[in-house]
């Protein structure tokens, strides 16, 4: 979905369409941006951003409260709309999913066709536009989803894949994060074509066991299945620092913003989780990790954040630099597990039904 809980609170207020809108934070500058409409992102707003940053950046933004309730109730009704194609769906979030339509309920023979049928009943429904990416696997389809956002359509034919990976800048590529992207660029590496000059020991050598995913995706190797009875173990998340921390005070700052988006992500899983893991890695690549269980379930970022301060006070951060701080919670109960998901009996056959991409470019 384009912008979800954004495009949500303008939908229910007409008033704020056409206007920077940001969910969560505060206009006093506390927080962070949980979402940011596309007016907002004019001004170089984005998801996690502190909100005091975001108001340098657009002194009239209009803050909103986060409603997780309405945004489930909008994502329940898409997926309605999913499932009424396939069973074969694979919810990554409240806002975003795979579907596999080799073969579909409507008997519709065209990818570009089914997703634009897919893209007008999301629309018509809800009133939201949704944009979407179709290839022959999860990796492709996902970055052909953000191309043409929003409202966008992008269909990457088997044919057109391996060009439109080789052009691809590095920084597009799942997985590669700011400082991954960096230390890419110092090894002149912009591009897929790039990337793929490099054999898989010399990228095990420069990455480290990451090195063979890129290996593969840059081949468009990507043999994950949609699995639509997946059972999330854990939410997580992590920043690797361009440049090592030193001080306590700037990784706390840091485990702020951490603290924040898991948070964010967990309420758009509709996850809540009882164990609490801290990721420290040093400046030599040593990564230790700390972890403790509460006796309740939670996603309240104050919560998160302040288990993560207390856990880091059992490493060596502060004596020790760091160059990457993560955390992660596990134990979850997800709380649209309840829910009924159809066709999760559904058997998934092997193969691409390359009769689904039609000849032709490979965009809208």
């Amino acid at each position: 979905m384009d912008a979800f809980f954004a495009s949500v609170e303008q939908l229910d207020a007409p008033e704020l369409r056409g206007k920077p809108v940001v969910v969560g934070g505060s206009p006093d500058g506390r927080g962070v941006v949980a979402a940011a409409s596309y007016e907002a992102r004019k001004y170089g707003i984005r998801s996690a951003m502190p909100a005091r940053r975001a108001v340098k950046l657009c002194p009239h933004l209009i803050f909103v409260k986060s409603r997780f309730e309405r945004y489930k109730e909008i994502s329940a009704q898409i997926r309605e709309i999913f499932y009424s194609f396939t069973d074969l769906v694979e919810p990554l979030s409240l806002d975003e999913a795979y579907l596999d339509i080799t073969e579909n309920k409507r008997g519709i023979a065209s990818a570009r066709q089914l997703a634009r049928l897919i893209k007008e009943e999301i629309k018509a429904k809800t009133g939201l536009t949704a944009s979407a990416g179709v290839a022959v696997n999860k990796f492709v389809a996902k970055i052909a989803s953000d191309l043409n956002k929003p409202d966008g359509l992008a269909v990457i034919t088997p044919e057109k894949m391996i060009p439109f990976l080789e052009q691809l800048p590095v920084g597009k590529f799942h997985g590669v994060g700011k400082a991954t992207e960096a230390k890419m660029h110092g090894l002149h590496l912009f591009t897929g074509a790039d990337l793929k000059k490099l054999s898989e020991p010399e990228l095990l050598r420069h990455f480290g066991k990451v090195g063979h995913f890129y290996y593969n995706i840059v081949r468009g190797i990507d043999d994950r299945p949609v699995k639509p009875n997946r059972i999330r173990k854990s939410v997580g998340a992590e920043n690797t620092f361009s440049e090592d921390l030193q001080t306590l005070p700037e990784m706390k700052a840091r485990l702020s913003v951490i603290a924040a988006k898991l948070a964010e992500r967990m309420q758009r899983a509709g996850a809540m989780g009882k164990t609490i893991t801290l990721k420290v890695r040093y400046e030599d690549f040593e990564s230790v990790t700390r972890s403790r269980t509460l006796d309740h379930l939670t996603d309240r970022e104050d919560e998160l954040f302040q288990v993560a301060l207390s856990l880091l006070d059992q490493t060596r951060a502060g004596i020790r630099p760091v160059r990457l701080l993560g955390i992660s919670v596990s134990n979850l109960n997800l709380q649209d597990e309840e829910d009924h998901v159809p066709g999760t009996g559904s058997m998934q056959r092997p193969g691409i039904q390359l009769e689904l991409f039609e000849q032709g470019t490979a965009d809208d």
